[in-house]
C-alpha cells in the first residue's frame, strides 16, 4: 500500500491489499507458509474421508472422531505442554511437524501395500457377527485399522500444525494493527492452494483410466497424493526457517520487547494447572465455545452428506475426484469471500464479522436438512430437473458445505485468531493449545458422539437426520451467544480511551470511567 495514492486509487488498493511495500518481506513468506500447510490440509481431508468413507461407510467417521481423534489431540495437547517448557520456539514447531510428514512417508510406502497382512478381517469379522447393528463403524475403526491412524495423523494436521504451529506462529510476530490487514490475507495464501490441491486431486484420482487393469489405481493416486504432501510440509520447514533468521532479527518487523511491555512476565505452569488456570477466564471459556460448536455443526452435516457422497461414487478414485473438484470450487469461493470478509472486519468491527459464519451454517444447514428429510415429497420436481433425488443432495450438500467453509476460513478464522491478541503470554500459549488441538477435537468429537449414540439405536446415518437437524439449531444459538458475549470482552481489551483535550474533556472522560 503505497504512501503516496489517488484518493479513488488508494481506496480500492486499500480494500483487495492493504499492505505497505515494506511489510512484504514479512507478509509473503507468511502467505507462502499457510499456501503449503492448506495444501496438505486439503489433500490430507481428501484423502482420509476417502480411504475411511469407501472402505467402511460414515458412520465409521463417528466413532474415529470419538474414540481415535478425541484421545489422540489430548495426547498431543499434554506432549506439546511438555515439549513447550523444554524447547524454545523453532524447534518445538519442527518437532511438531516432522512427526506428521514421517508417519504419511510410513502410510504410502509401508502400510498401505501390506494392508493385507496388517489387518484382522477375521477378528473383525467375528466382532460384527456378535455385535449390534449400530456398532459396524467402531468395528470398522478395528478392521481397517491402518485407515484409522491416518485419518488421526490427517485430522491433527489441521488442529496441529495448521490451527496451532502457524496461527500461534502468527500471533507472536504480528501486531493488533497488522492482523487486521495481514489476517484476511493469510487465508488469500491458504486458498489459493485450494485451487492448486484441488485439480492435483482431480488429475491422480483419474489416473486410472490410462493404467493397466491388473495395477491398483488407488495406491499408485496415494503415492503421488503423500509425496506432494511430504515435499510441501518440507517447504514449510524451509520458509519458517529462513523467516526466524531474516525476520525475526529485524526490530521493523518484530520485537519481542513490544510483546512484554506492560505486561507482567508469569512462571511457566504445567499443563493441569494451566487448564485450572484458563477455566477461571470467561474470555477464554467464550473462544472454547465457539470453536467447539463450530466444530459440531460442521461434523453435524459433513457426515450427512458424506453418507449421500458414498452411495453416488462408491469407487474410491471417483469418490478422490469429486472431492479434489469440490476443494477447488471451495477454494476459488472462499478467495472472493476473503476480500469482502476483510472489507467486512475493517468496517463493521468483530461482532458482527464474528457473528456471520454461524448465521450462514444455520441457513445452509436448514435447507441442506430439510431438502434431505423431505426429497421423497419432492419426486415428481426432480425428475422434471433431469437429475436424480442421491445426485442433487449431493450437489446441495456441496454448496451448503462450500458455503460454511468459505465464511469459516474467511471471517471465522481471522476473527477467531484476532481474540487472541490481547492476551498475555501464558493465557496465549497454553490457552490457543486447549482450544485449538482440543477444544476443536471435542467440538467434532461432539457431533460425532451425538450422532454415533443416535446411529446405535436407530442403525444409520439416513434415520438420524431430523434428530441431527434439530441439535444443529440449538448450537447455533448458543454459539451466537458466545459471539455476542465475546464482542464485549474483546472491545474492552482493545479500545484505548481517547486522550482528553481540555479540562473539561477530562472531567466527563473520568466521570463516565466512574
Amino acid at each position: 500500500m503505497s504512501q503516496q495514492t489517488t484518493p479513488a486509487f488508494g481506496k480500492l488498493r486499500s480494500f483487495f491489499w492493504p499492505v505497505y511495500t515494506y511489510e512484504l518481506k514479512k507478509l509473503l513468506p507468511m502467505l507462502m507458509m499457510f499456501f503449503f500447510i492448506n495444501f496438505n490440509y486439503t489433500i490430507l481431508r481428501d484423502t482420509k474421508d476417502t480411504l475411511v468413507v469407501t472402505a467402511s461407510g460414515p458412520e465409521t467417521i463417528l466413532f474415529l472422531k470419538t474414540w481415535g481423534v478425541a484421545p489422540c489431540a489430548v495426547i498431543f495437547l499434554l506432549l506439546y505442554a511438555k515439549l513447550s517448557n523444554m524447547l524454545s520456539r523453532e524447534n518445538l514447531f519442527y518437532a511438531a511437524i516432522v512427526p506428521f510428514l514421517a508417519f504419511f512417508a510410513l502410510f504410502v510406502y509401508v502400510l498401505y501395500p501390506n494392508r493385507d497382512l496388517l489387518h484382522p478381517n477375521e477378528t473383525a469379522d467375528y466382532l460384527q457377527s456378535i455385535l449390534p447393528l449400530g456398532l459396524h463403524g467402531l468395528v470398522s475403526v478395528y478392521r481397517n485399522w491402518t485407515y484409522s491412524v491416518f485419518y488421526i495423523f490427517s485430522e491433527l494436521w489441521g488442529s496441529a500444525v495448521l490451527s496451532l504451529m502457524f496461527w500461534g506462529f502468527a500471533n507472536e510476530i504480528t501486531r493488533v494493527t497488522e492482523s487486521k490487514r495481514f489476517y484476511t490475507l493469510f487465508g488469500l495464501g491458504a486458498n489459493v492452494a485450494m485451487l492448486f490441491s484441488g485439480p492435483a486431486i482431480v488429475y491422480v484420482s483419474d489416473i486410472r483410466k490410462h493404467l493397466p487393469a491388473d495395477v491398483d489405481a488407488w495406491q499408485v493416486t496415494l503415492n503421488y497424493l503423500m509425496t506432494m504432501v511430504v515435499i510441501a510440509g518440507v517447504a514449510v520447514i524451509a520458509i519458517y526457517w529462513w523467516m526466524n533468521r531474516n525476520i525475526l532479527t529485524d526490530t521493523r518487523y518484530y520485537d519481542p520487547e513490544e510483546k512484554k511491555s506492560g505486561k507482567k512476565s508469569k512462571p511457566k505452569m504445567g499443563i493441569f494447572e494451566s487448564f485450572a488456570y484458563l477455566a477461571k477466564s470467561k474470555y477464554i471459556l467464550s473462544i472454547a465455545i465457539i470453536v467447539i460448536a463450530y466444530g459440531i455443526c460442521i461434523n453435524l452435516v459433513e457426515v450427512t452428506w458424506k453418507g449421500q457422497l458414498k452411495l453416488q461414487y462408491p469407487n474410491p478414485n471417483d469418490y478422490s475426484a469429486f472431492m479434489g473438484k469440490f476443494s477447488f470450487l471451495t477454494g476459488a469461493t472462499t478467495i472472493v469471500m476473503l476480500f469482502v470478509g476483510g472489507y467486512i472486519i475493517r468496517k463493521k468491527g468483530w461482532g458482527f464479522s464474528a457473528m456471520v459464519t454461524p448465521a450462514v451454517l444455520l441457513i445452509t444447514g436448514a435447507l441442506f436438512f430439510a431438502f434431505v428429510i423431505f426429497r421423497d415429497n419432492l419426486g415428481g420436481y426432480i425428475a422434471m430437473m433431469g437429475t436424480s433425488p442421491l445426485m442433487l443432495a449431493v450437489i446441495f450438500g456441496m454448496l451448503q458445505n462450500i458455503m460454511s467453509k468459505s465464511t469459516k476460513y474467511s471471517l471465522f478464522d481471522p476473527t477467531k485468531e484476532m481474540s487472541y491478541i490481547p492476551l498475555d503470554q501464558e493465557s496465549k500459549v497454553k490457552g490457543k493449545a486447549a482450544i485449538d488441538v482440543v477444544g476443536a477435537r471435542l467440538g467434532k468429537s461432539g457431533g460425532a458422539f451425538i450422532q454415533q449414540g443416535l446411529v446405535i439405536f436407530l442403525g444409520t446415518v439416513a434415520a438420524i437426520t431430523p434428530y441431527i437437524a434439530v441439535t444443529m439449531v440449538v448450537i447455533i444459538a448458543l454459539w451466537m451467544y458466545a459471539v455476542k458475549s465475546l464482542n464485549r470482552q474483546f472491545l474492552a481489551l482493545t479500545t484505548e480511551p481517547k486522550a482528553p483535550e481540555s479540562k473539561e474533556a477530562t472531567t466527563a472522560g473520568a466521570t463516565a470511567a466512574v
